[in-house]
C-alpha cells in the first residue's frame, strides 16, 4: 500500500528533488529554509525529511551530508507532483525550422530527431525506426541521370524510401525503365514488402521479358528488402552524457558507452515500452541491472493508427522531467506530421 505523504511533506519533496536536479548536490534543510518559501523553521523541515527517509522518498549518502531522492522518491514526484513545462513557442518554431534545413530523406528525419532531442534535454535520446517490410509497396519510379544511368526511387505508404543509382544495361533506353516500373507497380502496389516472394517477382520477369532489364529491377527491390529487415535505432547525446555530473567517473562512463553499444540490448529496452502515451520507468524500476541508476523516459509514434516506433530520452534519475516528457509528447505528435511530409 502506497504511503500518503500530507501537504507538507509533499511540499518538502518537491523542492529537494528540484533542487537537486539543478544543483546535483544532496539537499540539507538550511537550504530548502533558504530557498524555498516552504512557510516553516529549518527544524520542522529537518524533520519532515527524516519522515520522508524513513518512507523510502530520500536517501542519505553519508551520516553528514543532505538528502537525495530515491527511486520512490522520483516516481511520486513524477505522477503527481510535476509542474507542467510545455515546449515554448520559440522553441516549436526552433524544431520546425530544423526539420525544413537539415531533413531530405526518411531516414534523416530519425537522425534528426535524435539529435534535437538529446540537445534539448542534455542526455541520451534514442529512436527506433520500424522495419520497412511492415509497410506496403506504394510505386517504384526512375529518374533519368545522365545517357547511362537512372537514379531508382522506391516508396511505400509510410513514406519510406530506398534509392539507388544504376547503370543501364547495354542497348536499354530510358522509356524502357519506365515500362518496368508500370509493370512492377501492377504486380506489387498495395503488398507489404515481406509479402513480396518468388511467385510475384517471377509474374514481373515474364511480363518483362528482357532478363538484363530484369535484374536491374531485381537489384532495387532486393535492396530495399534487405535493408526493410533491419529495424534502425538512431542514438543521440552521447557527448551531453558525459557532461552529467554522474559521468566524471571514468569507469561510469566506459560501463555506460559499452551498453549503449549493444544495438539488440537497446532494441529490446525499447520494445518493452510500446503503450500509448509516455512511460517513465525511474531507476530501479528498470529490469536490466545496467539502468538502475537512470531513467527512461518514451513514447511511441504512429502513422495513419499504426505503431511505427520509439522515442526515448535516457538520463540519470536526476534528470529534469518535465521538460524531457513534454519534449517527447512535442516530437511524438511532430515526428508524425514530419513522416507525413514524405509519405508521397
Amino acid at each position: 500500500m502506497e504511503d500518503k505523504l500530507d501537504a507538507r511533506k509533499q511540499r518538502v519533496l518537491k523542492a529537494i528533488i528540484e533542487d537537486y536536479v539543478e544543483s546535483a548536490e544532496p539537499v540539507g534543510s538550511r537550504t530548502l529554509a533558504r530557498k524555498y518559501d516552504l512557510g516553516v523553521s529549518p527544524a520542522t523541515i529537518r524533520n519532515e525529511m527524516a519522515d520522508l527517509e524513513m518512507l523510502g522518498y530520500l536517501e542519505q549518502i553519508h551520516t553528514s551530508s543532505g538528502r537525495i531522492p530515491s527511486s520512490k522518491g522520483y516516481r511520486f514526484y513524477v505522477d503527481g507532483l510535476i509542474p507542467p513545462k510545455p515546449v515554448s513557442d520559440e522553441e516549436k518554431k526552433r524544431i520546425d525550422e530544423w526539420y525544413r534545413r537539415r531533413v531530405q530523406r526518411i531516414e534523416e528525419v530519425f537522425q534528426e530527431t535524435a539529435k534535437i532531442i538529446s540537445q534539448v534535454t542534455k542526455n541520451v535520446s534514442l529512436v527506433l525506426a520500424p522495419q520497412m517490410t511492415q509497410a506496403a509497396f506504394r510505386c517504384l519510379q526512375f529518374l533519368p541521370l545522365d545517357d547511362h544511368r537512372v537514379i531508382t526511387v522506391l516508396m511505400t505508404d509510410a513514406g519510406f524510401i530506398e534509392n539507388k543509382v544504376l547503370t543501364m544495361p547495354d542497348g536499354a533506353r530510358f522509356e524502357d525503365f519506365q515500362r518496368m516500373a508500370a509493370v512492377i507497380n501492377s504486380n506489387l502496389a498495395g503488398r507489404t514488402l515481406k509479402s513480396i516472394g518468388s511467385l510475384q517477382l517471377q509474374q514481373i520477369e515474364d511480363e518483362i521479358q528482357d532478363g538484363p532489364l530484369y535484374e536491374s529491377a531485381l537489384e532495387i527491390i532486393n535492396r530495399a528488402l534487405d535493408s526493410g529487415k533491419r529495424e534502425r535505432l538512431y542514438l543521440g547525446g552521447t557527448t551531453q552524457m558525459l557532461e552529467q555530473p554522474e559521468f566524471h567517473d571514468v569507469e561510469k562512463v566506459k560501463e555506460a558507452l559499452l551498453v549503449l553499444e549493444k544495438e539488440s540490448l537497446m532494441k529490446d529496452i525499447l520494445h518493452a515500452h510500446t503503450g500509448d502515451g509516455l512511460e517513465v520507468t525511474i531507476g530501479q524500476e528498470n529490469e536490466d541491472s545496467h539502468f538502475q541508476s537512470s531513467s527512461l523516459i518514451t513514447a511511441t509514434y504512429h502513422l495513419d493508427g499504426e505503431l511505427l516506433g520509439t522515442i526515448a530520452v535516457l538520463g540519470p534519475t536526476r534528470m529534469e522531467y518535465a521538460k524531457a516528457m513534454s519534449l517527447l509528447e512535442y516530437m511524438n505528435k511532430n515526428l508524425t506530421e514530419v513522416i507525413k511530409r514524405y509519405h508521397w
